[in-house]
């Protein structure tokens, strides 16, 4: 008797928790192996460049956070340098400096995220708890310069909001905090935030060799990412990929050396390149991108502690006053109150400025025509590029594959869907 053997459709989320957010895949299958894969995007979809050109320049800075929401400053940063291109704003050097060091803390809140997802995507379940622990503490110095622990917007056109703090915050003592605990805790927090960020980085690696040695041996862990995803060097650039997807198959290109910004051509730092392109290439990269963010950080701090200044730069056109002279000068409160309404007309002109965020290369092009809100803005962002190569890499993988190529992908779908 003649049995028909045919391929099935699968869905694979949007609900999947592996799918991170709202990644739907339509998935053509024969048994448990991929035949083709269609990957719908767009669940999240808010509208972002149209939002972003119905408002003042000054006002969208909160939008970019929203976009990658786990690499946020990044995404701030390439915003505020295409206004600051068009308007001809120099910064100043400290803030370059803090621009540089927040760079490289979200990079590292990035990988950790990361890391400690893609394990329990993989089945490593312990390591996601490790990573949240570092990460709680470099919450706080986002918490402790802007208010808020994840939409910061603490880059403006012209430098950052504030300087940075001189009292870290302590822990008070609670029934979870008290005692020995509550002392240990607070030990880093006695000082400012640079004696914190001293602290942190002298201990950081001692954290990134647990995540190693949780993962980086464990034979599980090797049987689900090693020759499991491979882009070569050409298919790579074919497919416009940046980032550790570029680098994990052996190109070396990143922006802060081929194209330095902010204060990196100052910063002694290597690149990690990939040998294989495989998701364990990618998985090394990332750690070895986290021991050098934390080397960068603290040669920003270095330079921080012996050099202070200003924070943003002195144009008026383009910075409220002070809140003490507000609130006592009625001509201040007029110019604080225009500022923030109106915002200020940016010369007219184009431009694409580009960081090199934790995901990849995350790119603004902004159009002005001369008036106080964007003509056109477009952004760049990385996921989008590499998640189009899906199909393409995962034929002929098995389903689970699927889930560590999303995981090495590193998808967040606020920048993607935008």
């Amino acid at each position: 008797m003649a049995q028909e053997i045919r391929n099935y459709t699968m869905n694979f989320g949007p609900q999947h928790p592996a799918a991170h957010g709202v990644l739907r895949l339509i998935m053509e299958m024969d048994g448990e192996t991929i035949v083709r894969v269609d990957p719908h995007v767009g669940l999240l979809h808010r509208g972002t460049e149209k939002l972003a050109e119905s408002k003042p320049f000054n006002q969208s800075i909160g939008y970019m956070d929203r976009l990658d929401y786990v690499s946020m400053m990044c995404n701030e940063h390439a915003y505020v340098r295409a206004i600051e291109t068009l308007l001809g704003i120099e910064v100043p050097v400290r803030a370059q400096y803090i621009r540089t060091m927040f760079d490289e803390i979200t990079r590292i809140l990035n990988h950790l995220m990361w890391i400690g997802s893609n394990g329990l995507d993989l089945g490593a379940m312990a390591v996601f708890i490790y990573a949240f622990r570092e990460r709680e503490e470099l919450m706080d110095v986002y918490e402790a310069v802007s208010g808020a622990r994840l939409h910061a917007t603490y880059y403006r056109p012209g430098g950052v909001y504030r300087d940075l703090p001189a009292q870290m915050s302590q822990y008070r003592e609670s029934p979870w905090h008290k005692g020995k605990d509550l002392k240990r805790i607070n030990s880093w927090r006695e000082g400012s935030m640079l004696d914190y960020l001293d602290a942190f980085t002298a201990d950081f690696p001692s954290k990134v060799d647990e995540y190693e040695e949780l993962l980086t041996t464990n034979r599980i862990w090797k049987q689900r990412t090693v020759g499991i995803g491979v882009i070569s060097p050409e298919l790579a650039q074919q497919w416009s990929m940046t980032g550790v997807m570029l680098r994990g198959s052996g190109v070396e290109w990143d922006l802060r050396k081929k194209q330095p910004y902010a204060k990196y051509a100052e910063m002694d730092f290597d690149i990690p390149v990939g040998v294989n392109g495989d998701c364990y290439d990618r998985y090394l990269c990332r750690v070895e991108e986290m021991r050098q963010s934390n080397r960068i950080i603290r040669q920003c701090v270095e330079w921080l502690r012996a050099n202070p200044g200003p924070v943003i730069v002195q144009d008026y056109k383009v910075i409220p006053p002070h809140r003490a002279v507000m609130k006592e000068s009625m001509e201040a409160l007029i110019h604080w109150f225009k500022l923030f309404t109106e915002g200020y007309c940016v010369p007219a002109g184009e431009t694409y400025c580009a960081v090199e965020a934790p995901k990849g290369e995350f790119g603004c092009y902004l159009v002005s025509d001369g008036a106080n809100k964007p003509f056109r803005v477009h952004l760049r962002a990385p996921g989008f590029a590499h998640l189009s190569s899906m199909d393409t890499i995962v034929r002929g993988h098995m389903l689970a594959d699927v889930v560590a190529m999303i995981g090495t992908y590193d998808l967040v779908f606020g920048e993607v869907d935008r």
